[in-house]
């Protein structure tokens, strides 16, 4: 219950947190949450204003003190991921979060939780408010859009923030202090196809995939876990040349950032194939069971009798669909040679939706490296037009390079050590931050970015820690004590 979560400590961060996933706020649709921190930073007296894109930006002068201290940017986004289990009955436009406590976690009933990026703004919204918390002056920026496409951030003019050093609170491992990150592109293909009436003598089914783990599609894309979108196309393009097999419809995953956690096909199968096709559908089963049972333990294929479809995709369409989805790259592409560990260029088969004459495919292409990156989606981009598909590429945004020399850096590094008597982590990240495109109108800013422990982000096992938060306040306040002089 939201009360329980009141009562945690921070105290004020955590009623700042209850209040905001009271506040509806998907990506593109945030006009009710902007006009809830305006709303905020006014009753406080501070200066607040929105920018032409939507941002907010509240600044708060040092507390007494302070005031020679280098000016601190804190920076968190305000909209969240919307995603739901299949069985929960939720309304995103109304409702606020259901959250309750399960030990030391704080999670949400069958939905996204919010913790991405909602712990983030929750903090600066309990910093703006304080009273009694040294701080050097305070610049808040709460950016709009991060999560489909980051145009809050591509949309920030420079010489708004006279900050020089930028906080960014959107990491998701407490012992992690990321300097540097992934750039994005997104890939949509649509395209037009022929329907017939599905002939005599067809059996009519529902394939579904279901249960897979799902998650970040830039975090969570190193432990390989499967995607939704993948396994059907493995599941129909086989089929399609062992059977006749005619295609009705396709509904596959979601937003291009959330590995597809699930996907179901409306088919019909030539009536003497039944009993072999149903075999092969449970050999299959069995099969990627297997191969996904340490990443996706709770993968379920299952075929349900229907009443056939009356208009079905031609057998020579879906046959080449079938072929550039299998040969559209899905998962890591490339490694980081020079940082261990660290996925470099990557792809996600996020959205796969045939219905009705019409279908669209929609990948997010991440890369460190640029031109990398414009290499993978150009490769993507041409299988998909050899399909006959129209393909856009958009929403590029840039990568954020690491800088180990920065001040930041190195401050908040000695600080972790002798506060918890262990090393961080500092690295880079295949997340898609907003540092790399506010470095583009900031260039002068040093940057570093940090969070509490959430798991699960971008799906409904959304959890966060909360002893991790309360470990997180407390870096946080030290280390605005420690923010240095002005030159």
């Amino acid at each position: 219950m939201s009360t329980e979560v009141r009562s945690l400590e921070p105290k004020a961060l955590w009623e700042n947190f209850t209040d905001l996933n009271a506040v509806p706020r998907p990506s593109k649709k945030e006009e009710r949450v902007i006009q809830f921190i305006l709303d905020f930073g006014q009753k406080l007296g501070l200066e607040t204003f929105k920018d032409e894109v939507g941002n907010v930006i509240i600044k708060k002068p040092a507390t007494p003190g302070m005031e020679n201290r280098q000016t601190v940017a804190m920076q968190s986004h305000l909209d969240m991921v919307h995603q739901k289990n299949n069985d929960t009955d939720f309304d995103f436009d109304s409702q606020g979060i259901d959250m309750f406590v399960d030990g030391d976690w704080v999670k949400a009933r069958g939905t996204t939780l919010g913790a991405d990026n909602g712990i983030g703004v929750a903090t600066i919204m309990a910093l703006l408010a304080s009273k009694d918390i040294s701080h050097p002056a305070i610049e808040a920026l709460f950016t709009i859009d991060e999560e489909t496409g980051m145009t809050g951030a591509l949309g920030l003019k420079g010489g708004l923030l006279d900050a020089s050093i930028l906080l960014n609170l959107d990491t998701e491992d407490d012992r992690e202090l990321t300097i540097g990150c992934a750039g994005g592109v997104d890939i949509t293909a649509t395209g037009k196809y022929e329907q017939e009436a599905t002939p005599a003598g067809m059996a009519g089914y529902k394939l579904t995939v279901k249960g897979l783990t799902g998650g970040h599609s830039g975090m969570d894309i190193i432990l390989g876990r499967g995607n939704a979108n993948k396994l059907m196309n493995r599941l129909l393009h086989h089929a399609s040349k062992l059977f006749d097999l005619r295609i009705g419809s396709i509904d596959g995953g979601g937003l291009r950032n959330a590995i597809p956690r699930e996907s179901s096909s409306l088919i019909a199968v030539a009536e003497g194939d039944k009993a072999a096709f149903e075999k092969y559908v449970e050999e299959q089963r069995a099969i990627v069971v297997q191969e996904y049972k340490t990443t996706d333990p709770n993968l379920q294929v299952q075929l349900e009798t229907i009443e056939a479809p009356t208009q079905v995709a031609s057998k020579d369409f879906a046959a080449t669909l079938l072929r550039a989805l299998y040969a559209t790259p899905n998962g890591i592409y490339r490694m980081s040679p020079e940082i261990e560990g660290l996925v470099q260029t990557s792809n996600n088969v996020a959205r796969v939706e045939l219905k009705d004459g019409k279908y669209k495919i929609l990948c997010l292409t991440r890369s460190s490296v640029d031109s990398e990156k414009d290499d993978l989606a150009t490769a993507i981009q041409s299988a998909l037009e050899l399909a006959g598909a129209e393909v856009t590429l958009s929403g590029s945004y840039p990568g954020w390079a690491p800088n180990r020399d920065a001040s930041i850096i190195k401050l908040m590094s000695d600080l972790y050590r002798s506060k918890f008597n262990s090393e961080p982590d500092v690295n880079a990240c295949h997340a898609g931050l907003e540092c790399g495109i506010l470095g583009s109108n900031y260039p002068g800013m040093e940057m570093i970015s940090f969070g509490p422990n959430i798991r699960g982000a971008h799906s409904p096992d959304e959890k966060v820690q909360i002893s991790s938060v309360q470990k997180y306040w407390d870096y946080l306040l030290d280390t605005l004590q420690r923010i240095p002089e002005k030159a």
